[in-house]
C-alpha cells in the first residue's frame, strides 16, 4: 500500500515518482466518498441451504488465526522480498494451495511465477560544483538502478535545453555533446499559450512522458552526464526518499549498463551555481526557445565533480497463484488478490506485519478453500477464479506490476480483481464499530462493481461500507497505493479492501495478538459473496 500503462523499463522504474492524468476523467467517475449502511429494517440473507451462503461460512476466525499465526510469526522474520522470510512464506503458500486443491495455472511454474530482481544501493554518491560540496538526498538525487559507476571532473556544463532531438524541434541540431555534461529541463519547448513546438497542439509529445527517451538518446550521443533540473526537488524527494535509503529493488536484470545515459536530479540551487553569473544570458536562451521553439546550447564553465559507485544483486521472488476452474467460462477470469510480502527486520526487531498484509493473504487462502470446496461439490463457480498472491508489494507494487505485464491469463479476459490489504484491525474512526471496511475503487472504472458490491453487502454481511478514501481528492492517495491499481491502470475494474491504517502500521507492533479476527472473518465473507457474484452472474460487468 503509477496511472497509465508504462510503456519502458525506464518508466517503469520511475513509475511510482510520476502523478500522470488518470484515464478516466473525473466527470465520468463517480468518486463516492460517503458511508453506506443498510437500514434496520433490510432482511438478511442467513440460510445455510443456499450454496452461497454454505460456502462463505466456511470462513472461520479460527483458520484464519491458524493461517495468520504462521505468515506473521517471528519465524518468517518479516517476510521482505528477496529474504529467506519471504521464501518461506512463499513455501507456506504454495503447501496450502496443494492441500487445498487448486489447479496451477496455465504458463507458471506449478504454483508460482518466477521474478527476477535488482537490489541496488549507493554505496559512493557525491557531487561538488565550483568547489562546493552538495548532500545527496537534499541537494539532488540519482537513482542506482539506472546509472552505472562513474568518475566525472570537468570544467563545464553544456546547457541542452530539454534535451530533445525531434524534426520539429531539436537541442542537438550542430552540436558536439560526446564525453560532455549536459544540464536539461523536464518536459518540452512550449509557446506562451501552452501550445508545444513538437506537436503544434497543447498535447504533449512522447517526449515529455518518456524520460526514458531523453536519457537513451543522450548515451547515443556520447553525453557522459544529464543533469536533469528538477525545481520540486523538496517534493521529489519527499516521494521516493524510502526508495533510495538502504536497499531499493526493481523488476528485472539492472546489473549490467542499460541503455540510458548517466544522469541526476538537480536543485535549482545546484543549478544556479552551475550557471555562475550568467544568469541573465541563460534567462535569454529559455525566452528564445518560448518565443520562437529554436534552441541554443551554452557552456557554462566552472569545475563539476561527480563519483557514483554502486552495489547491485540479482535476486529472485515468486508471484504464488492457483486456480478454481469456471463451469462454463472459464475463460473470463475473477482476480482474488493480495500481497504476502512485508517489510523485514532491522536489527533485533522483526516487523511482522500481521494486518499488513498476512491478514489479506489469510483471508484470500481461506476464500480459495471456501471456492475450492464448492467446486468439488458441484457448486463451482461459472467463471474460473485466479488466487493470487504477490511478492514486492512494499518495493513499489512490483509483483502485481509483473503479473499486469505478463500475464498468465489475457487482460481482456480478466473481468475485475478483487484486492485486500489490510482488513485484521480497527482504526480510531471505528473504535466502537469493529464491522466496517473501507471501500475503494469500485467506481472508477464500472458502476456495475460498486453496485453489486452495494448489493451483496444488504444481502449477506450488512457491514458499514465507508468510502471515505475513495474521495478523488483523498491526500493519501490509497487507490494508487495497492495491488489492485496495476489492474486499474490498465483499464480491469478493480476494487479495494482496507481497514484504514493504525498506530502499528509499518512498526513492529503489527502483530497478531492485536487482530480482531470477528471483523476479519466478516470481511472475509463478505469478499466471498462479491465474488461469488461476479463470477455467478450471467453477464459480465460492464466498463460504464
Amino acid at each position: 500500500m503509477k496511472d497509465v500503462l508504462i510503456k519502458s523499463a525506464f518508466s517503469r522504474i520511475l513509475a511510482f515518482t510520476i502523478c500522470i492524468s488518470w484515464t478516466v476523467t473525473t466527470a465520468q467517475a463517480q468518486f463516492i466518498s460517503g458511508v453506506s449502511k443498510p437500514g434496520p429494517e433490510t432482511i438478511k440473507i442467513t440460510d445455510v441451504n443456499l450454496p452461497e451462503v454454505k460456502y462463505a461460512n466456511m470462513i472461520t476466525a479460527e483458520d484464519l488465526y491458524e493461517h495468520l499465526s504462521t505468515i506473521a510469526s517471528d519465524e518468517m522474520e518479516g517476510r521482505e522480498t528477496g529474504y529467506p522470510g519471504n521464501d518461506m512464506a512463499k513455501d507456506y503458500l504454495v503447501d496450502q494451495f496443494t492441500s487445498i486443491g487448486l489447479t496451477q495455472p496455465d504458463g507458471g511454474d506449478g504454483y508460482l511465477q518466477k521474478i527476477a530482481f535488482t537490489k541496488s544501493k549507493w554505496e559512493e554518491n557525491t557531487m561538488k560544483v565550483n568547489g562546493k560540496e552538495f548532500k545527496h538526498l537534499r541537494d539532488y538525487m540519482t537513482f542506482p538502478t539506472t546509472n552505472t559507476d562513474t568518475e566525472i571532473n570537468t570544467d563545464d556544463v553544456m546547457f541542452l535545453g530539454y534535451g530533445i532531438d525531434d524534426p520539429a524541434y531539436s537541442d542537438y541540431a550542430g552540436q558536439n555533446v560526446s564525453g560532455k555534461v549536459i544540464m536539461i529541463y523536464n518536459g518540452e519547448p512550449m509557446t506562451a499559450d501552452s501550445v508545444s513546438y513538437i506537436t503544434g497542439t497543447k498535447e504533449l509529445s512522447p517526449w515529455s512522458g518518456e524520460l526514458g527517451i531523453k536519457l537513451e538518446l543522450a548515451k547515443q550521443k556520447g553525453v557522459k552526464m544529464v543533469l536533469i533540473v528538477e525545481e520540486g526537488l523538496k517534493d521529489f524527494l519527499f516521494k521516493n526518499r524510502k526508495y533510495l535509503v538502504g536497499a531499493k529493488l526493481d523488476l528485472g536484470d539492472f546489473t549490467q549498463p542499460g541503455p540510458w545515459a548517466n544522469h541526476t536530479y538537480i536543485s535549482s540551487t545546484i543549478a544556479k551555481e552551475i550557471i555562475g553569473k550568467k544568469t541573465k544570458k541563460f534567462v535569454r536562451l529559455r525566452k528564445r526557445i518560448t518565443r520562437k521553439g529554436k534552441s541554443k546550447a551554452a557552456d557554462f564553465r566552472n569545475t563539476f565533480q561527480m563519483t557514483m559507485k554502486k552495489d547491485a544483486t540479482l535476486i529472485s521472488g515468486s508471484n504464488v497463484m492457483g486456480l478454481v476452474v469456471g463451469s462454463e467460462k472459464p475463460d473470463e477470469i475473477i482476480v482474488v488478490s493480495a500481497h504476502y510480502d512485508h517489510i523485514g527486520r532491522k536489527g533485533d526487531e522483526i516487523f511482522n506485519g500481521a494486518d499488513d498484509n498476512g491478514s489479506g493473504t489469510s483471508t484470500v487462502l481461506e476464500l480459495a478453500q471456501s471456492f475450492a470446496q464448492a467446486a468439488r461439490e458441484g457448486n463451482g463457480p461459472k467463471r474460473s477464479i485466479l488466487f493470487m498472491l504477490v511478492t514486492g508489494e512494499e518495493k513499489g507494487l512490483l509483483g502485481s506490476e509483473y503479473y499486469a505485464e505478463n500475464p498468465l491469463y489475457p487482460l481482456a479476459n480478466t473481468v475485475a480483481d478483487v484486492n485486500i490489504d489490510m482488513v485484521g484491525r480497527v482504526d480510531k474512526k471505528y473504535t466502537d464499530n469493529p464491522n466496517y471496511i473501507y471501500v475503494i475503487g469500485s467506481d472508477r472504472l464500472s458502476m456495475d462493481l460498486h453496485d453489486i458490491n452495494e448489493q451483496v453487502n444488504n444481502d449477506y454481511t450488512q457491514l458499514t461500507l465507508d468510502y471515505k478514501y475513495n474521495d478523488e481528492k483523498d491526500p493519501n492517495r490509497y487507490y494508487f497505493r495497492s495491488d489492485h491499481y496495476n489492474f486499474a491502470s490498465r483499464g480491469i475494474p478493480a476494487i479495494f479492501f482496507f481497514n484504514g491504517t493504525h498506530e502499528d502500521y509499518h512498526q513492529p507492533g503489527d502483530t497478531v495478538d492485536k487482530i480482531n479476527f470477528e471483523k476479519m472473518t466478516q470481511i472475509g465473507r463478505h469478499v466471498f459473496h462479491l465474488t461469488w457474484e461476479l463470477a455467478n452472474r450471467e453477464d459480465r460487468i460492464r466498463l460504464n
